[in-house]
């Protein structure tokens, strides 16, 4: 087997395997339905974060803010709830504010030129402390409508509604960055943005419509956490980071180019999911765990640059 062979089928191959450990390691309860269920729920926030993250990738930047925009979505929306704001008031309101927190980064990175790991990290440390001055750092869990808790709850025909989130968010991310001019100045930008520049494409709108977009999706993913839990906390978002990219990561060794893609970020998203889930499930410490994800995110690293390095 090739170098280039195992960079792009290793990493389907390493999902098998996990599944397959687990499954002996814990049959009656990694294998079993209910877990499977809660597996998928659990990966739906998290593949919307990590798509949001993949469309930032495309271009060549990083959003370290999208974790703090989940959560200040979230706060806002169930403070409106409690205000006796409805579902179809409080959750576009909601959205908006993860559009302009994103908007806001785009303009901090075209503008003026701000490195996106400075911009996304300083906007998300305000909407880190928005959130909590809010929320007034307590839990917030009274007044949500049923209706609100029905986006994030239960199933269609033993099928979990998040898991349709799942097909449509990134459905909608795959064919905007395969099937559309923008998805081709975007994948432009990322290759060689002085050549985009030089060949004309608007390239501080495409920037700042990328940043809003992340931020519309980690605000989308806050309000489905806060659906599936019916509570918010001013930092649930933020552990979402972190496995956020180490599956944008992990799901370019699968691209034949070592670029971010929609359908490597979802089976990086599996592979994320299954491990910390069957871990949990064997009785792994939770510290063991965020080294073994940062563990991941090295080696997908390493792969992808000994990819390149052979093609």
């Amino acid at each position: 087997m090739t170098t280039i062979t195992l960079n792009r089928f290793g990493t389907l191959v390493a999902f098998v395997l996990l599944c397959i450990g687990f499954s002996i390691a814990a049959p009656q309860a990694f294998a079993s339905q209910a877990n499977i269920f809660n597996l998928v729920q659990q990966m739906a926030t998290l593949a919307i974060v990590a798509t949001a993250a993949t469309l930032v990738m495309t271009i060549g930047e990083f959003d370290l803010s999208v974790g703090f925009s989940a959560s200040l979505a979230a706060v806002i929306c169930f403070v409106l709830f409690g205000q006796g704001y409805d579902v179809w008031l409080a959750v576009p309101i909601a959205l908006l504010t993860g559009i302009a927190a994103g908007a806001a980064n785009g303009v901090l990175v075209a503008r003026f030129g701000i490195p996106s790991f400075v911009a996304t990290l300083a906007l998300g440390t305000i909407l880190s402390g928005l959130a909590f001055g809010i929320s007034g750092g307590e839990s917030l869990f009274r007044a949500v409508p049923g209706g609100f808790k029905a986006l994030g709850r239960g199933d269609v025909f033993g099928v979990p509604v998040l898991a349709f989130w799942i097909v449509a968010v990134l459905g909608l991310a795959s064919f905007v960055l395969t099937q559309t001019e923008f998805g081709r100045h975007l994948r432009a930008i990322g290759g060689n943005a002085q050549a985009a520049r030089l060949a004309g494409l608007p390239i501080m709108r495409d920037v700042i419509i990328t940043f809003a977009a992340a931020g519309g999706l980690a605000a989308l993913a806050g309000l489905l956490l806060a659906a599936r839990l019916g509570s918010v906390q001013h930092t649930m978002g933020e552990p979402l980071l972190l496995p956020a990219y180490a599956a944008v990561f992990i799901g370019t060794t699968a691209s034949p180019t070592g670029t971010p893609t929609v359908a490597g970020t979802l089976l990086g998203v599996a592979i994320t999911g299954v491990l910390v889930n069957g871990m949990t499930i064997v009785g792994v410490e939770p510290f063991i765990q965020r080294i073994l994800t940062g563990v991941l995110i090295i080696v997908a690293v390493l792969l992808r640059r000994l990819g390149r390095s052979a093609a």
